[in-house]
């Protein structure tokens, strides 16, 4: 079933830049949120020009700002902040990442939103939390997840931390538990008629990643062992490990259950068995050194090919530029390319898969833009990101603003 008009009739108001604000809005608006970004009229998003470029915009920026508009508002301004709340009178969701006391300062806190609209839903992204001791504290992704031990179980058991390969904190701990939320909260409003203020901390999003690691810790030895390459699914058991080949890339090996393992066995025509899964920690490394040893004898692809026929939990460790050319990504039609050739032109450009270039088929390729589809399936609408208050006048004139107003809020 689709959920690409889902939330269709849905208002949001985006105030948030960079990552976990910008996903979730994105996440909402491909199931059919009217979503408005309000940018400051100088700089807007800083994601914008990150490089690397795609044309003039960064890459980053215009794969998670699809299906949204932008318009430019000066909040620090008192014409700016009046405009604002005339929006929120008629809006459903306000979505903020700055650091907590920013609201307050712009006078646009939840007891002054809620007070023009009791129905508000205002979701505040932050690093740790809007109470507490570290409310006021600075921090990135990596910081987050320092915070909750899972920075700490990756890498080698010798060796130290390794960084995540993605922003963990920002699109798990933040963006996901945000939709969650929203979505949650708007169920509720249908019953209760009132609004919400939903605190979501980064670091406490992927703390709740480790619930059952956590609790694990209970059932341990007094004294447990450090958290790296020590645990079942860290590196400590030699059936759930990362091997390289003999070209230098690598495999993941998830043979965790005993008839995965014994598949495993087989194929490699090693004579192992069923109690290897389970045995202490000096055995897993011999039984894992030997196992290195036979996978350096061919190269990935080779292993790839040759374990297909065996059901034995294992895959190749794909590179970036490996990952769209995928044979089960592409079957599934995770990747599709957005045209957003015509987001260069005016100021109220709708742009997407309806843009000029497209329909009169003189599309420029290289103003595709490769994108990739949420687990929740395809967008309905496929409009690229938008242009730095490209779409001002459209959005004020939706929410009631006369000719006037408009020029005099973003000038004639």
């Amino acid at each position: 079933m689709s959920l690409a008009r889902a939330l269709a009739g849905i208002r949001v108001l985006d105030l948030s830049r960079l990552l976990p604000g910008p996903f979730l809005t994105m996440v909402l608006a491909d199931m059919g949120a009217d979503v408005v970004k309000v940018e400051a009229p100088v700089g807007g998003d800083y994601l914008r020009h990150m490089p690397p470029l795609h044309g003039d915009m960064s890459g980053r920026f215009l794969a998670i700002n699809r299906n949204k508009r932008s318009l430019t508002l000066d909040l620090k301004s008192e014409a700016g902040r009046a405009a604002f709340l005339r929006m929120v009178t008629s809006a459903d969701v306000v979505v903020e990442s700055f650091r907590p006391g920013v609201m307050a300062r712009l006078g646009l806190d939840y007891p002054v939103l809620i007070g023009a609209n009791p129905r508000l839903i205002l979701c505040s992204i932050s690093g740790f939390g809007q109470t507490g001791p570290y409310r006021d504290k600075a921090g990135h992704d990596l910081n987050y997840v320092a915070m909750t031990g899972a920075l700490a179980m990756g890498g080698t058991r010798a060796g130290s931390p390794a960084m995540p390969g993605a922003q963990v904190a920002d699109i798990a701990g933040g963006a996901l538990w945000s939709a969650t939320g929203i979505v949650s909260a708007l169920f509720q409003r249908e019953r209760t008629g009132a609004g919400a203020h939903l605190d979501i901390s980064m670091t406490e999003g992927v703390l709740a990643m480790m619930a059952a690691e956590l609790a694990s810790c209970s059932c341990g030895p007094s004294e447990p062992a450090p958290s790296r390459g020590n645990q079942a699914l860290n590196g400590g058991l030699a059936c759930y490990r990362i091997y390289q080949a003999r070209d230098g890339k690598y495999l993941a090996v998830g043979a965790l259950e005993p008839k995965f393992w014994l598949a495993l066995q087989r194929a490699l025509g090693r004579n192992g068995d069923a109690n290897e899964v389970a045995a202490g920690p000096a055995e897993q490394e011999r039984i894992a050194d030997e196992l290195a040893a036979i996978f350096r004898t061919r190269d990935r692809d080779d292993w790839v090919a040759h374990l297909a026929a065996h059901d034995c939990c294992c895959e190749p460790v794909l590179e970036l530029d490996e990952v769209s050319e995928h044979p089960l990504h592409q079957q599934r039609e995770v990747f599709f390319d957005l045209d957003d050739s015509s987001a260069e032109g005016g100021e109220d450009g709708e742009g997407g898969e309806d843009g000029a270039a497209r329909a009169s088929g003189r599309a420029d390729p290289s103003a595709t833009l490769r994108q990739l589809r949420t687990p929740l399936g395809t967008p309905e609408r496929r409009q690229p990101a938008p242009r730095q208050g490209q779409h001002s006048r459209a959005v004020l004139a939706e929410y009631g603003f006369g000719e006037d107003e408009i020029d005099q809020l973003i000038g004639s």
